[in-house]
């Protein structure tokens, strides 16, 4: 049994660079799925009937291809879209692999929560910017997303906590990461200090994503900055 000296020693920096590539697997795909599903979410809700700008042909299309999406598991859509990361990336494996099938699994999602947080949003609130003579993108940019922002913030932390849980399904088949270091280390060679120490590294991300997420969330709800 490895000292605490001894374990950071001999395993810190792996640690270190899985936490790393961990980060990245997680950040970046998160943010361009945001880019993307947000945008397809405002979609979505403009085009549902009796929203706004009402075209049911359109929105059921889109439904299905989000739906079709959100049904694929992780590790099947990543290894079923190999071809497709190559042409995109160079690569279907490792950092760089992971990107595109986390991106069409994580954009699918966040187009149906920013749904769901728009539908939330009060009629009046709406109602009121439309009287004025806006137009759709004032009315989505003026009143729909500033009145959503608390709800969606709160979305980011589930988003993020389910790609980090992506990231390690993806670490497992090769593609770096702290789940990579967990199965290799733990799993594969018994390792138990080492899975442990991943896992637990794995955990304090997660709880840091939960607090930062909820303390933005107050922050930008303007119901809470009253009271």
């Amino acid at each position: 049994m490895l000292s605490f000296s001894e374990f950071v020693a001999e395993y810190g920096q792996l640690l270190f660079e899985g936490t790393f590539e961990t980060l990245l697997m997680l950040l970046i795909p998160t943010a361009i799925s945001y880019a993307l599903g947000t945008a397809l979410g405002v979609v979505l809700y403009l085009t549902a009937p009796g929203s706004l700008r009402p075209a049911p042909v359109l929105n059921a299309v889109l439904g299905w291809i989000v739906n079709i999406f959100r049904s694929f598991p992780f590790i099947v859509l990543m290894v079923s879209i190999i071809p497709l990361t190559r042409l995109i990336m160079g690569t279907g494996t490792g950092l760089l692999g992971t990107i595109p099938p986390l991106v069409l699994t994580t954009a699918p999602f966040i187009a149906r929560m920013v749904e769901q947080s728009l539908a939330e949003v009060p009629r009046a609130s709406v109602e009121a910017v439309e009287a004025c003579g806006a137009s759709t993108p004032r009315i989505v940019f003026s009143a729909l997303l500033p009145e959503a922002l608390p709800s969606i913030t709160r979305g980011v932390a589930v988003t993020l906590i389910a790609v980090l849980g992506y990231t390690a399904i993806a670490g497992a088949v090769g593609a770096g990461g702290l789940g990579d270091i967990a199965i290799r280390y733990g799993y594969y060679r018994y390792e138990q200090e080492v899975m442990i120490a991943a896992v637990v590294i794995i955990v304090v991300i997660v709880q840091v994503i939960q607090t930062v997420c909820d303390v933005i969330a107050r922050k930008v709800d303007h119901r809470t900055a009253r009271k």
